[in-house]
Parts: structure tokens; C-alpha cells; sequence
């Protein structure tokens, strides 16, 4: 597992191919990025997190903030999950993403007791709509196993990590006004670091400094 990325890093540019839609950038010259990583396709505690983000989505288009969200699992999988999500979904099977942001999966993504409420809830709210065949129930053994843990990042127009939090358990993340308040603290920058700020940058092959 790669080193933990702070705020500070700034990323080499990349195109991400989302499971419906059009390839996205990231970083997005024209917006804040808010780069989240949660678990398995069908997960019932992603499926809460990612219901407050619909729910809240145009307040945070218009803070200038882009979602685009990773999963553990196959773009087939995924698919059948998130078609109906209005905001970049990518697959992420082989786990490269996660490995190169540091993002971890651990025993304490389920038995941390901060996290039993909302997996209950997820399961409770998911549990109706699966019974109706309305939601495809997630696979029994999921890609990536049940262990994943979430993280966050929001990422400048010029590629700047300006803020980033690695879950401790499955419902660690930003809620939307977390999120919203970072924005607002961090306004839309197109201007790369200043050479004296000496920044973490990072590749595809992992992390190095350049000043």
C-alpha cells in the first residue's frame, strides 16, 4: 500500500472512464474535484452516504465541486448499481487508484461500533426495494471483499490535494456540508503551487518531491 496522500500533494492529470458517461478529468480546470472512494457495488452503507449526495447535488454543483466517486468492483457489476447516480461512477477492480491514494481496507471497516448504526440502516433502507426487485442485491462475496475503507479528497483545478480524509470505519467520510465548507474555504485555484511551498507531487508509479 502507498504512502498516505496529505493536503499539500498536487496530481499528475489523468482521465478517468466512469461506468456510464463521457471520461472525466481529474484534476478539472474549471472546478474543484471531490474525489471519494467507497467500498463494493450494492454496498448498504455506500448506498446511504451516496443517497445524501443526490439529494444535495445541485448545492454541490453550485459550491464548484465535481463528484466523482470509486468502486472496488467491475464496470459490469457497478453498472447495474449506479446507472442512475448524476455523477461520475468509476470502476476500480484491480484496486491501482486505491493503492496509489493509500486508501486501505481493514477488520475495523465493520467491527469499529461507530459504523454498525448506519450499515444497519443501509441494510434496512436497501432491504425493501432489493425485495420488490427494485435494487439488485450486492454479490455474496463482493470484488474486493467487505472491508474496504472510504476516503476523500477535494482537488484543485490545478491539481492541489486541499484537503483529504482516510476513513476509520465503513461510515467515515465527509457529509455535504463538510464538504460544502471545505469548498467555500478553498476557492476555485488555477495557479500551480508556488515553488517555495515545495509540494509532494504525485505519478502513476507513486509518490516523489520536486521543488
Amino acid at each position: 500500500m502507498s504512502a498516505r496522500i496529505e493536503a499539500g500533494a498536487v496530481l499528475v492529470e489523468r482521465e478517468l472512464q466512469p461506468v456510464v458517461g463521457a471520461p472525466v478529468r481529474v484534476p478539472d480546470s474549471g472546478r474543484l474535484v471531490h474525489l471519494q472512494f467507497r467500498r463494493f457495488a450494492g454496498c448498504p452503507v455506500c448506498n446511504l452516504h451516496l443517497r445524501s449526495i443526490v439529494l444535495r447535488h445541485n448545492e454541490i454543483v453550485a459550491a464548484g465541486v465535481r463528484e466523482v466517486v470509486v468502486f472496488h468492483s467491475s464496470p459490469e457489476e457497478l453498472r447495474t448499481h449506479v446507472a442512475d447516480l448524476p455523477f461520475a461512477v468509476v470502476a476500480d477492480p484491480d484496486k491501482r487508484l486505491y493503492t496509489e491514494f493509500g486508501v486501505e481496507s481493514a477488520p475495523r471497516a465493520l467491527l469499529d461500533p461507530r459504523a454498525w448504526g448506519p450499515i444497519l440502516r443501509g441494510i434496512l433502507r436497501d432491504l425493501g426495494p432489493v425485495l420488490r426487485g427494485r435494487r439488485r442485491a450486492p454479490k455474496p462475496n463482493p470484488d474486493g471483499g467487505r472491508l474496504g475503507l472510504p476516503a476523500d479528497f477535494l482537488i484543485s483545478p490545478a491539481g492541489r490535494v486541499v484537503a483529504g480524509r482516510y476513513g476509520e470505519h465503513a461510515y467515515d467520510q465527509w457529509s455535504v456540508d463538510e464538504l460544502l465548507s471545505l469548498a467555500r474555504s478553498n476557492p476555485v485555484d488555477r495557479m500551480g503551487p508556488r515553488r517555495r511551498d515545495c509540494p509532494a507531487w504525485i505519478d502513476r508509479a507513486g509518490l516523489s518531491t520536486r521543488c
